[in-house]
C-alpha cells in the first residue's frame, strides 16, 4: 500500500511511542522513512529502534535532528527531505509538551510562559512544520497529527494541554481547507489513553486509564498498535476521501454518556 512512498514521522520517544508504532506499520507496508529526534541526546535511542527494523532492498530510513521550536532545524529538515526523498507522501506529527506545573493545580493558574510554550510546541509546531515542507508535499500527500478528547471535554489534570489540542484540531480543519486544492489531506487522530512516555507526565493517568477501560464500549485497554493501524490507514491512499476530520480511536469512549 505504501511501496516506494516517503513518510516523515515526528515524535518518537521510545519503543512504546505511538509514533514508533506508526513508523513500523508504514515501513512494513513498504514506505521509506524520515524519522526525527529532538537533539543529539535522543539519537542513540532512535538508532537502537531503527536497528530492529528488518533491512529491505529498496527501502531507506533517514534520521534527522529537529527541535520544532527552532526555525533553522525546520529548514535543515526540509533540505534533507529535498536531498534524500525529493517529496513526501505522508507526514505524521506526534509532538506535544507542557511544563509539569501547568498540568497540576488549576488551569486558572497557568502562567503566560507555560501557556505560550505549550501552544508553541503542541500546536504551532504542526503549522510551522507543514509551512516549512509545503513545497515538498506531493499531490495526494496525507498529513496527520495526534490529539485527545481533552480538546473538547474538561479532563482533570489535562489543563493547558486540552487548550493546545483544541487549537491543534482547529488547525487541522484550516490546513485541510487551504491545502485541499493541492490534493493534500490533513486529519487528526484522537486516541484514548495509552501508556506512553508522554502519558506518564499527566497527573492521575493511572486512574484515567482504569476509568477509560471500565467505561469504553469494548471494556478494553487501548494499545499503541491499535492507534497505529488507524493512523496508517489515514496516512495511506485508501483514505483519499477523508480530510479535515478528527478520527476517534478509543473503543467508542467519546460517544458514551458516562
Amino acid at each position: 500500500m505504501m511501496d516506494g512512498k516517503n513518510a516523515l514521522i515526528m515524535g518518537i520517544a521510545n519503543q512504546r511511542s505511538i509514533a514508533w508504532a506508526v513508523a513500523k506499520k508504514l515501513y512494513d507496508q513498504g514506505a521509506n522513512l524520515v524519522l526525527t529526534y529532538q537533539s543529539d541526546r535522543f539519537k542513540g535511542n532512535l538508532d537502537r529502534l531503527v536497528s530492529t527494523l528488518e533491512p529491505r532492498e529498496g527501502q531507506s530510513v533517514y534520521l534527522a535532528t529537529c527541535d520544532v521550536t527552532k526555525q533553522k532545524d525546520l529548514e535543515n529538515l526540509r533540505n534533507l527531505i529535498e536531498e534524500k526523498c525529493s517529496s513526501l507522501d505522508a507526514l505524521f506529527h506526534s509532538i506535544a509538551y507542557a511544563p509539569q506545573e501547568a498540568l497540576t493545580g488549576r488551569y486558572l493558574d497557568t502562567t503566560w510562559e507555560a501557556f505560550q510554550m505549550t501552544l508553541q510546541i503542541s500546536c504551532y509546531s504542526f503549522v510551522a512544520l507543514v509551512k516549512a515542507l509545503e513545497d515538498h508535499l506531493r499531490e495526494g500527500c496525507s498529513i496527520a497529527t495526534m490529539t485527545y478528547l481533552g480538546s473538547v471535554r474538561a479532563v482533570p489534570g489535562y489543563n493547558v494541554m486540552g487548550v493546545a489540542k483544541a487549537a491543534l484540531e482547529a488547525s487541522v480543519r484550516y490546513l485541510a481547507y487551504e491545502l485541499g486544492e493541492k490534493g493534500i489531506r490533513v486529519n487528526g487522530v484522537s486516541a484514548g489513553p495509552v501508556r506512553t512516555l508522554a502519558a506518564a507526565g499527566i497527573p492521575g493517568f493511572s486512574k484515567m486509564l482504569e476509568n477509560y477501560k471500565s467505561k469504553n464500549m469494548a471494556k478494553k485497554a487501548l494499545l499503541s498498535d491499535d492507534v497505529a493501524e488507524v493512523a496508517a490507514f489515514i496516512l495511506g491512499p485508501a483514505s483519499r476521501a477523508i480530510t479535515g476530520e478528527i478520527v476517534y480511536v478509543d473503543y467508542g469512549y467519546h460517544s458514551m454518556g458516562l
